[in-house]
């Protein structure tokens, strides 16, 4: 495999390393052989440029919060199937890589008084979020509209950039692409009532419209036969990418995956939590059946 650290993309198609801040707002590892599926973890960043700017005292933890916390460990094995990872490295508090880069909060960013704001921002999380995961205030300040609008070219763009050229790719190479968005959801966000647990995945297909119904079928399968509980599009139906690249009448599939923390964080501390080992060898075990054989997934 080979992996590419790099923050922008040239209009020619190459790639240009570094960033203003020298970090990289992305990663991303290609198999030796592509296949027409591509794995991407846009909230696993844990990254913070320094001109954040976030709130004084702010803990850490909150700060990290809302982190699909090594995700993008569990989904390694894709590559050893033929599957390119495309990784966020930049957190999820800074840029929202899995939100329209349009939707801006006029309560945190100046100059914008008077705009709409969808629902999702509205609550404080748009595309530069205002709240933490757990509900803090970010800033004890607002954002300039020219700030903003520069943090979303220099991480959203070039990182959906690298995504329309890895399924631009797939498509071309195998008439059909296929995007599995995966991402990690609190333990608490899918509890029942008295604290009953909630389900251990949910796949969000934008109900029914964003990919093959065979696809989610077939990855509902493989996890069910881990034991694992299985919901469909409750409470996640797909965030922005999904909603995107989910043009099945033109060979563009997606579906999102989300698994319940439960299963092998620490939340507390963002480390491996008991169930990380088996935890890990359910998720390559998915991967495998998924990526198993030469058959579009579309269509298994």
């Amino acid at each position: 495999m080979r992996e590419t650290r790099y923050a922008a993309a040239m209009a020619d198609g190459s790639e240009q390393g570094g960033s203003e801040a020298g970090e990289a707002p992305f990663t991303v590892v290609l198999p030796a052989t592509p296949g027409r599926v591509v794995f991407a973890s846009p909230h696993s960043g844990d990254r913070y440029p320094a001109d954040m700017g976030a709130a004084p005292g702010l803990a850490l933890a909150s700060l990290r919060s809302a982190e699909d916390a090594l995700v993008d460990r569990l989904i390694a094995p894709g590559t050893e199937r033929g599957a390119p990872l495309l990784l966020g490295r930049v957190g999820r508090a800074y840029v929202d890589l899995n939100r329209d880069p349009a939707d801006l909060d006029p309560a945190l960013v100046e100059g914008l008084e008077g705009t709409a704001a969808s629902p999702r921002t509205a609550a404080g999380y748009g595309v530069i979020p205002r709240l933490t995961g757990d509900g803090r205030p970010l800033y004890g300040r607002r954002l300039g509209l020219d700030e903003a609008r520069g943090r979303i070219e220099r991480t959203h763009a070039p990182y959906h950039a690298a995504l329309d050229r890895l399924m631009r790719a797939a498509h071309a190479r195998h008439g059909e692409a296929v995007l599995v968005d995966w991402h990690s959801m609190p333990a608490r966000a899918t509890q029942g009532a008295g604290g009953a647990r909630g389900p251990d995945v949910v796949l969000g297909d934008r109900h029914g419209s964003s990919c093959a119904a065979a696809l989610t079928r077939r990855l509902r399968r493989a996890f069910e036969a881990l034991g694992w509980r299985v919901a469909l599009n409750q409470p996640y139906s797909g965030g922005w990418t999904t909603q995107a690249w989910g043009r099945p009448a033109e060979g563009f599939h997606a579906v999102q995956i989300e698994l319940n923390r439960a299963l092998y964080l620490d939340e507390a501390t963002l480390q491996p939590g008991r169930g990380w080992a088996r935890c890990a060898a359910g998720v390559a075990r998915v991967i495998d059946d998924l990526l198993a054989d030469t058959a579009p997934p579309g269509r298994a």
